[in-house]
């Protein structure tokens, strides 16, 4: 699984939760797994490129709402010898937090 950070912003706006909240509904309706978090949303898909058509319908879903200038952030993480999921990250961290 590749698990990938976006956070896409309309210039010029003061508050994004509009904006989120569409691209959150867009990825429900695709069955994608994510995580919303106060800064960004993260995905969770089987290929680079299934990311980046997401990430890009989403993108162009802001234009869409009206805005007239769009910046879109990706951060990647495409791990291929293991098989790894969201959780399984947090989990290996707080593992170690609690001395496990």
């Amino acid at each position: 699984m590749v698990i990938v950070e976006f956070v896409i912003v309309p210039l010029g706006e003061k508050s994004l939760s509009r904006y989120v909240a569409e691209v959150v509904k867009l990825l429900e309706r695709k069955g994608v797994k994510y995580q919303l978090t106060p800064m960004a949303t993260i995905i969770e898909v089987p290929t680079v490129r299934e990311a980046f058509a997401i990430i890009e319908e989403a993108h162009e879903l802001i234009f869409k709402m009206g805005a007239e200038r769009v910046s879109t952030t990706v951060r990647i993480d495409d791990r291929r010898d293991k098989d790894r999921h969201m959780e399984d990250k947090v989990k290996s961290v707080m593992e170690k937090v609690r001395g496990g």
